[in-house]
């Protein structure tokens, strides 16, 4: 099947990102030529930030979104590459809650992070429960209205300028350890919340420890119902998992909130920034481009291995960009989509990580500061380990594909019904 953008829709995507480089709003002549094209996606997007309008296409329109089905969104989203991504900004991605949100909760806590004026963060790894999250002992106990929290959750991206917390906690430690678990909605903001960065290798501080001293939660803010957490962060965490591995081109996170202090900037602000550092791409490893450019400016376009291996990355994203696109278009739907882009996506770090030093040879054992090829390599090189372990270690992903499937079987464990009470806790 050919994937590729049509004239129309390159007519489209080209026009839209020329006014996303410059401001949020389009110039009349632009909305113009976009309606000669198509006038469903102008009129989806006329009226709304872009942030409502295009990067959360697929959201119903009821909720600022486009209404636009996932094939159209993804090709949208591979056109625009940073700048697309670069609405991380204003927008965070709330539509993987969005079925299991009553009507008041969609309003209280998908709109504002629609519009960027919240940002939330995932409060659900912790030191005894990360490969195997189903075994968190945070726990929740109910106290009138309320449900009070205790516990530590460790790896939350964002936490530092979230007011929000995704957070799950066991709620029933008699049932089975799948089923004791509820899904929060949880202030960051109060007594009782202490948010700890985790400062990496790197030099950066992009994750958190996040620990809860008896901090309150409302009843209402219990998200999908009581024990069935477990649900909704499998959602969650497939969403994480495709958008990590996404066929797109790699995102510029910019994180949006009223604590980021970015509401009254431009995307375009955004677009050009240096390629590294907790706001550029270096965790993601280096696309094509950027390596054809790196081998050009050192020197080495011309050397056969070094074609060769920049081939092979070009060959890994594509590949995946592709399957990313088949699954989107709803064709031969394994379940495990997700997982495999996140798969693809710690190869492709790990590639790009190799072609870099392969290119610029021993300035790579250089710190990044001191480096005559602007130090990217490096930031690269420093954080590559880290794909295959968040979001889901790379084992964890050969699991679920094999055992949910493959067909292959489980692990050996106690039955399934064992309440959680009753087993060896890590």
């Amino acid at each position: 099947m050919d994937f590729a953008l049509t004239d129309e829709q390159e007519m489209i995507v080209e026009t839209v990102r020329s006014f996303v480089e410059r401001e949020l709003v389009p110039h009349e002549d632009e909305v113009e030529r976009l309606g000669d094209v198509q006038p469903e996606l102008v009129a989806e997007i006329r009226g709304r930030s872009l942030a409502a309008g295009i990067y959360a296409a697929n959201m119903p329109v009821e909720l600022g979104g486009g209404g636009l089905d996932n094939l159209t969104m993804a090709l949208v989203d591979r056109a625009f590459g940073w700048t697309s991504y670069a609405l991380h900004y204003v927008v965070a991605r709330p539509s993987n809650i969005l079925q299991a949100c009553t009507g008041d909760q969609v309003e209280e806590y998908l709109l504002p992070t629609i519009r960027g004026e919240r940002v939330d963060c995932l409060a659900m790894s912790e030191p005894g429960a990360g490969s195997d999250l189903a075994g968190l002992t945070t726990r929740a106990v109910r106290d009138g209205d309320e449900w009070v929290v205790t516990g530590q959750k460790v790896w939350t991206s964002g936490g530092h300028m979230a007011q929000k917390g995704m957070l799950i906690a066991r709620t029933d430690p008699e049932a089975p350890k799948h089923q004791g678990i509820t899904y929060f909605a949880i202030d960051m903001d109060q007594p009782g919340v202490e948010v700890r960065p985790l400062r990496e290798m790197t030099g950066q501080a992009l994750f958190n420890e996040v620990f809860l001293d008896e901090a309150r939660v409302p009843h209402d803010a219990v998200i999908g119902g009581l024990g069935a957490g477990w649900a909704v962060a499998n959602t969650t965490l497939t969403v994480e998992r495709a958008s990590l591995g996404g066929g797109g081109k790699h995102p510029i996170s910019v994180p949006p909130g009223p604590i980021a202090g970015r509401l009254q900037k431009r995307v375009g602000d955004f677009t050009d920034r240096a390629n590294r550092g907790p706001d550029g791409e270096g965790g993601r490893g280096m696309g094509t481009d950027a390596m054809i450019n790196l081998a050009r400016a050192a020197g080495n376009a011309d050397d056969l291995i070094v074609r060769q291996e920049i081939v092979k990355l070009h060959i890994l994203g594509e590949v995946n960009r592709l399957n990313m696109l088949r699954a989107k278009s709803g064709g031969s739907r394994t379940g495990a989509e997700g997982n495999l882009a996140k798969l693809s996506m710690s190869e492709m770090v790990r590639q790009s990580r190799e072609v870099g030093n392969l290119i610029i040879g021993a300035d790579g054992m250089l710190a990044a500061s001191e480096s005559a090829t602007g130090g990217v390599v490096q930031e690269v090189t420093v954080f590559s380990p880290a794909p295959a372990i968040y979001g889901g270690t790379d084992q964890v992903q050969r699991n679920i594909i094999g055992e949910r499937v493959l067909g292959l079987p489980k692990e050996p464990g106690p039955p399934k019904g064992t309440p959680f009470r009753e087993l060896l806790q890590n």
